[in-house]
């Protein structure tokens, strides 16, 4: 009788310890939680995730960690009994598989990333579906027909939409060029005024970005050039000259994933397979100057103003071709692509046949230029 009291006493003693000990959940940022883009949308993000769950869960953060010195806060990390790292920058890849070999009980995801282990997945919010709707209006707002686009490396999801803005772009404007300029870098005010200045100065009037700051869309302002939100709404940087943007719900993916460790889907060991690519349609992304807000309405009148003939739907404004879009990506990629072949190079050659809808591995591995795209191109297929 002592034995089976001693046990029981036991067992609501774990029980008691499991429910006190929630899961401890870190996140590693690129760049200061301050710099209204990448690190602060994944922060909205976190701190989502955190509402969402109470004290089943608890957040913390480390900001503003070089990409190749990603290890040590890893390890400190650990230390601190941290049971699920979630890495948000591409370069922090190397760092990430490595120490998922010696912390083989912990959880990693690396965001942005492609490769997998046990321990390890891999999730992305990916824009491409809304770069392309921010072509459409780049291209019917533009005056000259040179757009710009201030990338800050040239890896594949950047290059991926740059071609998505591009063929939005050419899509209202066969005539239309993005013409690129490399900060090689996610966090650099400095460079990215003197990319936006020299882009405007070569007569690019509507200027797209991914870089983690507001700066591209302070400097297009000033020249009384319309601009996009990118990762958050930027709109009090620039009153008056934030037609639209590229906005993310990164606690789409956190809530999802999360819940899947909370209730044992997701484990140390079963990892490899788990790769989270959500778009429009799983609402991880949304296209908007601001939430619910997809054009501002002082932009609409001269959206409404460009009409094409369109091969599809025939005569159409480009304010209407931008909903009608957003409303087929929205129930399924399937429904339209922009990547949807027949589609070529910048050289010339066919990389997607007729009728092909190029598979996720496709997209995250994108090397090529389309037609309409300026500027040099790192590792582009000759």
């Amino acid at each position: 009788m002592r034995r089976i009291l001693a046990l029981i006493l036991a067992a609501a003693a774990l029980t008691f310890a499991a429910a006190q000990d929630p899961l401890k959940v870190a996140f590693i940022y690129v760049g200061p939680v301050g710099d209204y883009g990448f690190s602060y949308a994944h922060d909205l993000g976190r701190q989502a995730t955190q509402e969402h769950f109470g004290d089943q869960i608890e957040t913390i953060f480390v900001e503003d960690v070089p990409e190749p010195e990603v290890e040590p806060f890893i390890d400190q990390l650990v230390a601190d009994g941290a049971d699920v790292i979630l890495g948000t920058s591409f370069g922090f890849g190397d760092g990430i598989l490595a120490a998922a070999q010696r912390y083989p009980d912990v959880i990693f995801g690396w965001g942005t990333g492609y490769l997998r282990s046990p321990n390890v997945f891999t999730y992305m919010a990916d824009f491409y579906q809304v770069y392309y709707l921010n072509g459409l209006i780049a291209a019917a707002l533009s005056e000259s027909g040179s757009l710009g686009y201030v990338g800050a490396f040239p890896i594949a999801e950047v290059k991926r939409h740059i071609n998505a803005f591009t063929l939005g772009a050419r899509e209202i404007n066969p005539d239309a060029e993005v013409n690129v300029r490399w900060l090689y870098n996610w966090y650099d005010p400095a460079g990215a005024t003197e990319a936006t200045e020299a882009l405007l100065a070569a007569g690019s009037d509507v200027i797209a970005f991914t870089e983690d700051t507001p700066t591209v869309i302070q400097v297009a302002a000033q020249r009384e050039s319309p601009g996009f939100s990118h990762y958050a709404s930027m709109v009090e940087f620039a009153p008056g000259y934030v037609v639209s943007g590229q906005l993310v719900n990164w606690e789409t993916i956190y809530i999802d994933f999360i819940q899947g460790v909370l209730d044992g889907t997701y484990t140390n060991s079963n990892l490899e397979d788990v790769d989270y690519f959500w778009l429009l349609e799983e609402e991880a992304v949304e296209l908007g100057a601001e939430p619910g807000v997809p054009v501002a309405e002082a932009y609409i009148d001269d959206l409404e103003a460009v009409v094409i003939d369109h091969p599809e739907f025939g005569e159409i404004n480009a304010y209407d071709l931008v909903m009608r879009r957003l409303a087929q990506m929205t129930e399924s990629r399937e429904n339209f692509d922009p990547f949807l072949g027949p589609l070529v190079d910048r050289n010339g050659k066919e990389v997607y046949a007729d009728g092909y809808l190029p598979t996720i591995g496709d997209l995250v591995s994108m090397e090529f230029a389309v037609p309409g795209v300026v500027g040099p191109w790192d590792n582009e297929p000759q």
